[in-house]
């Protein structure tokens, strides 16, 4: 007989296969039910995961969502004095900087402009986080310069900024006793074609991601992701094969992105993003430059001027060629009112990081051809005056 048969009946039959297995059925969820048994513990599951995700989303929506609305309640459009004219004769003049796409603050954009006073009293616009109302821009602008005594208005506009520039220039131009002496678009995108390929995807991404995500305006932790994704070249190291992550890059990323962009209380929100993006999608450029191509009110039109790179290749959001053509067509001609400066060494709307090349553009270049243009106004308009 063989030493397993000496064994013990009750051992033998602890470790039966079939017993373990029954033990195991009676065990499970449901195992008394008789009639749609599967059916009933598959509902139970998918309730069980659908309460897991809104647990999920509740504390997304506490911790993520709802701190920003609170926070972005507060927040106005504003109007900031950055320095004085350089010359006393400009007091007249004020010259109001527009920052682009996913900048809040202009403030710190004109502050590395000092040539910006060789034309008047600098200002910067401060958005509204909520969004861009222009209208609201616009009368801003016009109260302030009332108040000021400033009659004549400069506006400068960085990438998207130069769309919201024109749009405030028309209703500056048109809707208030102002004049408007000239418009200065820093590779400004003239409609959404001019946006290169690349950029517009993300634009248009995040735009659906605002329709149909909740709390997408507001999420924090939508923005990490899409601000970390745009910086994939900093950390994806594509070198042969499937590409690597380099983990001491990206921690460097991620701190980068939270201090300037979800910690940063100047940083823009998705909301703000979505509303400048939208401006360019709408493509109102064109009917601006069409209304400040005309005189209003005895008003002549402002001044266009247009600063981009000499090589085009070297801007990787803006198709510059594209925007310059447009200009030509619409603001240029034997009548034109339109400068287009080739900056040497810039990039895409970069004056911070190339303070010296666009200091030296606005002083050797913008500056004459804005005095030149209202010397030639004011004498139209002496000559047409009735003696």
């Amino acid at each position: 007989m063989s030493p397993l048969d000496d064994r013990h009946p009750s051992t033998v039959s602890d470790w039966d296969d079939a017993r373990r297995r029954a033990r195991l059925r009676d065990t499970h969820l449901g195992h008394e039910w008789k009639t749609l048994r599967r059916t009933r513990v598959m509902l139970l599951r998918v309730a069980a995961l659908l309460l897991a995700g809104l647990v999920v989303f509740a504390q997304y929506w506490k911790y993520d969502v709802a701190p920003e609305q609170v926070r972005l309640a507060r927040t106005d459009p504003a109007i900031l004095p950055v320095a004085p004219p350089v010359d006393p004769k400009d007091w007249d003049t004020v010259v109001v900087d527009m920052v682009g796409l996913g900048g809040l603050d202009a403030g710190d954009t004109a502050a590395a402009l000092p040539s910006l006073r060789t034309m008047g009293m600098v200002w910067a616009i401060r958005y509204d986080n909520q969004g861009i109302d222009t209208k609201v821009i616009a009368d801003l602008i016009i109260r302030a310069a009332e108040q000021s005594g400033l009659k004549n208005v400069v506006l400068v506009g960085h990438s998207m900024g130069g769309v919201i520039a024109l749009e405030v220039a028309e209703h500056i131009h048109l809707d208030s006793d102002r004049r408007l002496v000239g418009v200065i678009l820093d590779c400004t995108p003239m409609d959404l074609n001019a946006v290169r390929p690349e950029s517009r995807g993300r634009g248009e991404d995040m735009l659906r991601w605002m329709g149909w995500l909740p709390g997408a305006r507001e999420s924090r932790i939508l923005r990490l992701a899409v601000e970390t994704y745009a910086r994939r070249d900093q950390f994806l190291d594509r070198g042969g094969g499937l590409p690597g992550i380099r983990l001491d890059k990206l921690r460097g990323v991620l701190g980068a992105v939270m201090r300037e962009k979800i910690l940063s209380r100047d940083a823009a929100s998705n909301g703000l993003i979505e509303s400048q993006f939208t401006a360019i999608v709408a493509g109102g450029a064109l009917d601006d430059l069409r209304a400040l191509a005309r005189s209003s009110d005895d008003k002549p039109r402002p001044a266009i001027v247009f600063i981009r790179p000499r090589d085009p290749g070297r801007d990787r959001v803006v198709d510059v060629e594209y925007s310059h053509q447009i200009l030509i067509e619409r603001s240029g001609g034997v009548d034109g009112t339109l400068l287009v400066v080739l900056a040497r060494n810039t990039g895409h709307a970069n004056p911070m990081q190339r303070p010296r090349e666009y200091n030296t553009v606005i002083e050797q270049q913008i500056l004459p051809f804005i005095q030149r243009y209202q010397q030639q106004v004011r004498a139209t308009v002496s000559a047409s005056a009735p003696r």
